[in-house]
């Protein structure tokens, strides 16, 4: 144990740092873990593999993972600001780079192969988007003059062609409606709103239109006709699991679920431990979103606020994707359930998010106190 009386960067880390948060995402990654056993060995088997490849796979990637959530998680907000701009310029040169040199799988390009190692670009978008928005937000907020907001819908667009060039319709959502929660909290007029809304629901018409996968995807889920196997098999999957679950490695149903370690691997859990382990995973998101709201009503500083709530929003809006797909209340998408499903670029960028939420939510006294001094006079509170 870390003495309160050591001072040094690890003690200070362990005595500010949000330990909720900490142990709410260990424990996410545990489950993952112990999933992995029960879903991934039959899609290994039925590539060849060896049953336990995906197994060491997701393992090898669990301790870089954490190591990167710890490491940024000793940032300043400004630093955290500084690298997320960074790996925003980064990530979305790799976008580009993807769509003219990246692997095709299932019609889409999302993928680049580095030194053998397959990377999507767009995972690692995501929280550096919502990070260098919230920045923006911050700003205009402190500054009107500055166009903040302006830059942000710049932002917005220049992210929201690139995911829609991939295609990838599931991350163009999911960017779509956290960018829009950030952007109501820093108080878009309501003439905006209502503009951005009319364009957000013309661009979903012009998908259905346009995009066969999608229009696909969206009938067969509306009427239930045509290659519906994995979802169907999901749902089966989910009823024979009942409230306990089959036990350990005695799920049947999850051998024939296609995707049953990345996409399904919620039902493979609802199959083998039961709708009430279930029940706990969806409560553990629900504490991490939740905090991270309480967090961001409470803070004074701007991009603090901003910032905390758009990335507990991505990951609570993006479980609620990938679980809506496996209870079939939402139509087929691929998307992973963060920090449980196989999938090193998730892992590692859920891993990136998680560090930048417990970077911007550590306690600083000292910070804190000249904060309220300066609130009290009437001075304002400077952006980081």
């Amino acid at each position: 144990m870390v003495s309160r009386a050591e001072r040094g960067p690890v003690a200070d880390w362990f005595w500010t740092i949000d330990r909720f948060f900490l142990a709410a995402f260990i424990l996410l990654m545990g489950v993952g873990f112990m999933l992995s056993f029960a879903a991934s060995p039959p899609v290994a088997e039925r590539l060849g593999l060896d049953s336990f490849h995906f197994v060491k796979r997701h393992a090898l990637f669990l301790l870089p993972s954490l190591v990167v959530m710890v490491g940024i998680s000793f940032l300043s907000p400004r630093q955290v600001r500084r690298t997320a701009i960074i790996l925003l310029v980064i990530s979305t040169a790799m976008m580009v780079l993807a769509l003219f040199f990246g692997q095709e799988v299932k019609g889409s390009r999302r993928w680049l192969s580095l030194a053998g190692i397959s990377i999507q670009p767009s995972e690692f978008m995501k929280p550096a988007f919502v990070v260098v928005c919230a920045w923006l937000f911050a700003e205009h907020a402190r500054q009107p003059e500055i166009p903040g907001n302006l830059l942000s819908i710049l932002l917005f667009g220049i992210v929201g062609a690139l995911l829609v060039a991939q295609p990838d319709l599931g991350q163009t959502i999911l960017t779509t409606v956290v960018w829009g929660g950030m952007f109501f909290m820093a108080g878009m007029p309501w003439l905006w709103i209502i503009v951005l809304a009319s364009v957000a629901i013309g661009g979903f018409f012009a998908a259905y239109s346009i995009l066969p996968h999608v229009a696909g995807r969206i009938d067969r889920f509306l009427t239930g006709e045509g290659d519906t196997f994995q979802v169907d098999t999901a749902r089966e999957a989910i009823i024979r699991g009942d409230w306990f679950g089959r036990g350990p490695g005695e799920g049947v149903v999850k051998r024939i679920i296609p995707d049953s370690h990345t996409d399904f691997i919620f039902s493979v859990a609802a199959e083998e431990f039961g709708i009430v382990f279930c029940m706990v995973v969806v409560v553990i998101f629900a504490f991490v979103v939740m905090r991270g709201l309480n967090h961001a009503f409470r803070e004074r500083n701007d991009f603090n606020r901003f910032a905390v709530a758009g990335l507990v929003l991505q990951i609570g809006i993006q479980s609620m994707i990938n679980i809506g797909v496996n209870l079939e209340l939402l139509p087929a998408k691929g998307m992973t359930l963060p920090l449980i499903s196989y999938g090193g670029s998730s892992m590692v960028a859920i891993c990136v998010t998680a560090g930048f939420i417990l970077a911007l939510t550590r306690h600083r006294p000292e910070k804190r106190a000249v904060e309220r001094s300066l609130f009290r006079s009437g001075v304002g509170v400077p952006a980081e």
